[in-house]
């Protein structure tokens, strides 16, 4: 292995080195990724920048830069074998590179907005049409509960009326407001 290595140019080790060692950092932070770890765990390297507008988008991030290296590397590597002038080699290994670095930043992107917090709004049930499921007390006299579905999720809540009689069980309903103390007030439908 060492004369294989001590016979290749300075140009063909440079992109041997940052092959391996790219490789070989992307790969701890896959398997750092997918068992739960993260680099976060080290000290946080992705870092937002400061002029961000909201969007987490981060094209320049440790992880983003380790497939750089690593693609940079091998393309590298495969443009060298093809015989391909020093110029046009490097031309192609920073573009498949930046390429790999585009490809990181939208898939983190993406899956990052596909996380859900999973809190309960309550304030998503305005408007949304529920069923009585527990009679509710006329003129906010008694509290009862209401299927209604919020969030995707059908739930049961508790619920007040400003009709004048009881609403009972499978009376339709459209929640009106939402209390500060998470009480659903709401109307019979049909009137």
């Amino acid at each position: 292995m060492e004369n294989w290595f001590a016979a290749l140019t300075v140009f063909e080790k440079v992109y041997w080195i940052v092959a391996i060692a790219g490789s070989a950092i992307l790969l701890v932070l896959v398997i750092m990724t997918l068992i739960g770890g993260d680099v976060d765990d080290l000290g946080d390297v992705d870092t937002d920048i400061e002029a961000d507008t909201g969007i987490d988008f981060q094209f320049l991030s440790f992880k983003n830069l380790m497939g750089f290296f690593t693609i940079f590397g091998w393309s590298g590597i495969a443009c060298i074998e093809n015989e391909l002038s020093t110029g046009l080699t490097v031309i192609i290994s920073v573009v498949c590179g930046l390429l790999m670095m585009l490809a990181m930043a939208s898939l983190f992107y993406y899956l990052a907005k596909l996380q859900s917090s999973g809190t309960l709004k309550l304030s998503n049930a305005v408007n949304q049409i529920g069923e009585v499921y527990l009679t509710i007390g006329a003129n906010r006299t008694r509290i009862g509960k209401v299927s209604v579905n919020v969030q995707g999720t059908l739930r049961e809540l508790s619920a007040l009326t400003d009709e004048d009689h009881d609403l009972v069980q499978g009376n339709v309903v459209k929640v009106q407001e939402v209390t500060d103390t998470g009480i659903l007030i709401v109307n019979l439908l049909n009137k």
